[in-house]
């Protein structure tokens, strides 16, 4: 299983970023072909300091080429277009082999 994480640091405006990731990411996200399974969370917190992220998401994938070319599909074209509509700060993505 391969594993997309993607991080997002703090929005200039929360409110926004919780409902357009709910009502209108989420829902493309979930189109990504191959897909296997997503997670989201907000309010990210750090154990011992402030957490340097608000958000984040978790799909997982059969392998790395499945999360490559769901990431370049249409739907994967369209989810990448979306951030800017909600994550104004960013988003970092990583992406690993799960054991």
């Amino acid at each position: 299983m391969h594993r997309l994480t993607v991080l997002y640091p703090p929005p200039a405006d929360p409110a926004h970023f919780r409902d357009h990731y709910v009502r209108v990411h989420l829902p493309l996200a979930a189109k990504l072909p191959g897909l296997v399974r997503m997670q989201h969370a907000f309010d990210v917190e750090g154990l011992r300091d402030a957490s340097p992220y608000f958000a984040v998401f978790h799909g997982d994938f059969e392998s790395a080429e499945a999360m490559a070319a769901a990431l370049g599909s249409e739907e994967g074209k369209a989810v990448s277009a979306d951030v800017a509509n909600y994550a104004t700060g960013g988003a970092q993505l990583v992406h690993y082999e799960l054991s």
